[in-house]
This record gives structure tokens, sequence and C-alpha cells, in this order.
């Protein structure tokens, strides 16, 4: 699965995993495209069979609960849920 690029400044390897119809994810989108950042992200409701399953299994690495969004930054930093401020701290 080839995540979606979107080009902004550097602030790491950042990567949002993502609902398509999730409110909150998209707001996460608007605001790290608010911010300038380069991401990469999954809209995970969309992929189908083995390539869902993979994702899933590397989504539960880093957020247990499988919940959306969920953005991973340099494969350790893991922000859960959409909270603007900690986007901003960490992102911005």
């Amino acid at each position: 699965m080839e995540p979606k690029h979107v080009e902004g400044v550097n602030r790491g390897d950042v990567l949002l995993y993502a609902l398509s119809t999730c409110v909150w994810c998209k707001k996460t989108k608007r605001l790290l495209n608010e911010l300038g950042v380069d991401y990469y992200y999954i809209d995970v409701d969309l992929l189908e069979g083995e390539e869902k399953s993979e994702v899933e299994k590397d989504l539960i690495n880093f957020n247990s609960r499988k919940s959306f969004p969920t953005i991973v930054v340099n494969n350790e930093k893991v922000l859960i849920s959409y909270d603007e401020d900690e986007i901003r701290e960490v992102l911005g």
C-alpha cells in the first residue's frame, strides 16, 4: 500500500492513519495542510483484503485501540485523536 503524499515542510517522517468519512480525520488533514507539513496518509477504510489487514496490523503497533486519526512521527511519537494544540506543538 502506497500512502498518499502531501508536500510541505519536512517536520520528520509523518504518517497519518485516517478514515475517509471521519470528520476528525478531515480536520487533521486540514490542520496539517494549514501548517504546511509534509506528510503521508492512508485512508484505511478505502483498503481491502490483505492490504487492509497489513495496514491495520501496523496501526495497532502504534495505537492498540485502532482509533482515528492516528499520527505517527518518525516511527516513535504517536498523536491519537484530533488535539489541535498537541498537533501544533509537535508539528507546527
